[in-house]
């Protein structure tokens, strides 16, 4: 039975749908009327209003040279081949020009320099705010080549000791061997807790896991002779990233490190390892 509204009612009632949510609703139902009733359509305009704001924030209150970039998520998961349109996004605020960016070159800094701390800047502020930028977003972004993004990223972690957090490390996709020994270094030869790897690589303590796991079968499997193809089908892991580990390996040997006490060595858990894993994936 239908409602009577009242006098009030039927004055003010129409006011809640002149927004962009009603005018958004009355589109639906006059264009697209296979989508469904009135509650399939209300909760469709929802979620487009969810996004809507999601990927496009408030701009007032942006700084000069900053702004809004819509990447990966970081916490997605990531594999070869999954089509970006089935990947989470999350739009994020860049400093596009760093703070000190003029003085720096004002000071005779050299370019090349200041390229290379805008990547880590670019990178760890999109980290921060739960993205990850690819190699091909960040030259779009400072109009570089690919090849020259990879070369500087490879330079800035290798001088840091410390780990760029793009999409190639942080979902371990790509030919990035820098990071994989920048964070066994860690563990294995400086002996830091697994938490503090986490920290200064900005690696979640799961991926940290992963890395002391596949360091150690590929250890294990070369100390008893076995070649790359055979440790790749033994850990179920491709060739390529076999022999990344490999690569570390050799490294280690040709340095004289006692790979029996490397074999053995167990990294450090605090023992808030659950806290920081929560902590970890807070949104």
């Amino acid at each position: 039975m239908k409602k009577t509204m009242n006098s009030t009612q039927a004055t003010y009632c129409p006011q809640m749908y002149k927004s962009f949510e009603g005018a958004l609703e009355s589109f639906f139902a006059e264009q697209c009327p296979q989508i469904g009733g009135q509650l399939s359509r209300h909760v469709l305009v929802n979620t487009i209003s969810q996004m809507v704001s999601k990927f496009f924030p408030e701009t007032s209150h942006l700084k000069q040279g900053q702004t809004v970039w819509t990447t990966v998520d970081r916490r997605e998961t990531s594999s070869y081949g999954k089509p970006i349109r089935r990947t989470e996004l999350r739009p994020v605020v860049l400093d596009l020009v760093g703070i000190r960016d003029a003085a720096d070159i004002a000071g005779g800094k050299k370019l090349r320099e200041i390229k290379k701390e805008a990547l880590a800047r670019l990178c760890v502020q999109a980290y921060e705010q739960n993205g990850c930028l690819s190699g091909a977003e960040l030259a779009i972004l400072l109009k570089l080549s690919i090849a020259t993004i990879s070369k500087y990223i490879k330079e800035w972690e290798i001088e840091h000791n410390t780990v760029v957090p793009r999409r190639g490390s942080i979902h371990d996709i790509g030919p990035t061997l820098t990071h994989k020994k920048i964070i066994i270094k860690k563990l294995f030869i400086e002996q830091k807790s697994v938490q503090q790897t986490s920290r200064e690589t900005y690696h979640s303590p799961q991926a940290i896991q992963r890395y002391i796991s596949m360091f150690r079968q590929v250890m294990l499997c070369t100390q008893k002779g076995m070649n790359t193809q055979q440790i790749a089908f033994a850990t179920g892991r491709t060739k390529r990233l076999v022999r990344e580990y490999e690569q570390i390996i050799e490294e280690y040997g040709r340095n004289n490190y006692n790979m029996k006490q490397l074999l053995n060595h167990e990294p450090y858990i605090e023992n808030n390892l659950e806290l920081w894993m929560d902590e970890y994936e807070k949104p």
